[in-house]
């Protein structure tokens, strides 16, 4: 579906009509898509109505239980990445750490949110979907559009969350495409980059911050603080330690599939004699 709207956008101005475009959006899985982006309303307007005002009320609480989330997943861009990480792969996941950590303690900005803005920003923000460490929210944040945004979900804004949606699938046209091609020549070093990526924005979801973003030790309430980001930790662990179960379950009945329908060359060899 990217491919075809990409392809659009380039034809369409020049004048080259829309045949190719069309042709790509006809390979495309309207079904899943579908589920995907109903799915993605669904949870926008839950955030909207439920998030949101929990995360403004009790900020630090939600920053732990989010903070438990991000740093247990942190394993499943490191053990994807495929290969044994050596020396130069860690300094090159701390440099992206860094970048992160710097990125993500930015003050919130105060932008105008004229059309152009709120479709560039939304470019940016919905690639938090396909890169994992980055959140849109917090992009929103800093460039001072996220209060609005929830807004104009509350209020059916129609004209804000269609420029919103707009520029939401012009960054995903574009940088999908880009991770995919990464992924594709260089899936290792681009998940060690999303492992430092990863970590680094941790910072953004420290518990212990103010309106700023600058970090503190901890402090107050730190018993059930640290009791919800080690709730969150453990609710990825048991998610990751079934589904990584139920992997090595079926991987093992494909193996034993195949061995009944394929005898070993040995057992073969042995008969032939």
């Amino acid at each position: 579906m990217l491919s075809g709207l990409r392809i659009a956008a380039a034809d369409l101005p020049r004048g080259h009509g829309g045949a190719r475009a069309a042709a790509e959006l006809r390979k495309a899985d309207w079904g899943a898509i579908f589920a995907v982006l109903v799915g993605m309303v669904i949870a926008a307007l839950i955030a909207a109505k439920l998030l949101a005002p929990v995360v403004e009320e009790e900020q630090q609480r939600a920053y732990a239980f989010f903070f438990g989330l991000v740093l247990a997943s942190l394993w499943v861009p490191y053990s994807g990445a495929g290969r044994t990480w050596k020396g130069g792969h860690y300094l090159l996941a701390l440099g992206a750490a860094v970048v992160a950590f710097l990125l993500t303690g930015l003050p919130p900005a105060h932008v105008d949110p004229n059309p152009l803005i709120v479709m560039a920003a939304a470019a940016v923000a919905i690639c938090a979907l396909v890169l994992p460490g980055v959140s849109g929210s917090f992009i929103l944040l800093t460039l001072g559009l996220y209060t609005v945004t929830m807004d104009a979900l509350n209020t059916r804004d129609l004209g804000y969350l269609a420029t919103f949606f707009a520029g939401a699938v012009i960054g995903l046209a574009f940088f999908v495409k880009l991770l995919q091609w990464l992924l594709e020549h260089y899936h290792h070093l681009t998940l060690v980059v999303l492992t430092g990526l990863m970590a680094g924005s941790l910072r953004a979801l420290w518990p212990w911050q103010d309106e700023d973003r600058n970090v503190s030790a901890p402090a107050g309430d730190i018993p059930v603080t640290t009791g919800l980001a080690v709730l969150g930790f453990a609710i990825v662990a048991v998610v990751l330690l079934v589904e990584r179960r139920i992997r090595t379950r079926r991987d093992a009945a494909a193996a034993s599939e195949t061995r009944d329908h394929h005898p070993r060359a040995g057992t073969d060899a042995v008969k032939g004699t």
